[in-house]
């Protein structure tokens, strides 16, 4: 399998009230996070740029350029880009392992009527392991067996209604040494046809379809 990038030109028009709102009141509570010594508790969480990802995933919905409408976000945080994904119409889900966040993405979906599913699990599903080495992160298959005799449809999260299979956009912003390992674990767990968009601490966002070997 390849990735094969997909162009976007993202809007530049003022954002719909509804994602506006979203944003807003997201970046109040982020605001008042950081603002406190509860920061010290998820020392590692860093947002991304939700207008970027709002305007990104509207350009590929808009453009049915989608499979379908089940949405995960890897490393969810706040739940912000979920609940916008939401507002767009996908069964929206977000993988979080920090529980505290796990709890304030929920408050805020709450909050604002958004129906969104947070796992409190890791990204790396059962059958896979990750470790960290010299210049990145790694993904060991822990059963090469089942990789090999196409086993891979039935990896699931835990708490999730379907199969990773059924998954059609996923969405991570990834530390830049973690940047080769999500594209690594999108090839191998997610299914052909299927959307990874990744937010680079650039402020640039990159959306690639799982493809055939011939494109």
């Amino acid at each position: 399998m390849a990735l094969q990038e997909i162009p976007m030109q993202l809007s530049t028009d003022d954002l719909p009230k509804r994602a506006a709102h979203i944003i807003e009141e997201s970046d109040r509570r982020i605001d008042e996070l950081f603002s406190t010594t509860e920061n010290k508790k998820t020392p590692n969480y860093l947002p991304s740029d939700p207008e970027v990802f709002y305007r990104a995933l509207a350009y590929l919905t808009e453009n049915d350029l989608t499979m379908g409408k089940v949405f995960c976000e890897w490393g969810s945080g706040f739940g912000v880009c979920t609940c916008l994904a939401a507002s767009l119409g996908y069964d929206a889900y977000g993988i979080e392992i920090e529980s505290s966040l796990v709890e304030a993405s929920e408050d805020l979906a709450e909050h604002l009527g958004l129906e969104v599913s947070i796992l409190e699990t890791s990204y790396v599903p059962d059958g896979y392991e990750s470790y960290s080495g010299v210049g990145g992160e790694y993904l060991i298959r822990e059963d090469y067996d089942a990789v090999a005799y196409n086993l891979v449809s039935e990896l699931r999260y835990e708490g999730m209604d379907g199969d990773i299979s059924e998954i059609d956009v996923f969405f991570v912003y990834p530390w830049p040494y973690q940047q080769q390992f999500m594209q690594e674990l999108f090839e191998e767990i997610a299914v052909e046809g299927a959307i990874l968009l990744a937010y680079h601490k650039s402020g640039e966002i990159y959306a690639h379809r799982k493809v055939g070997s011939n494109g």
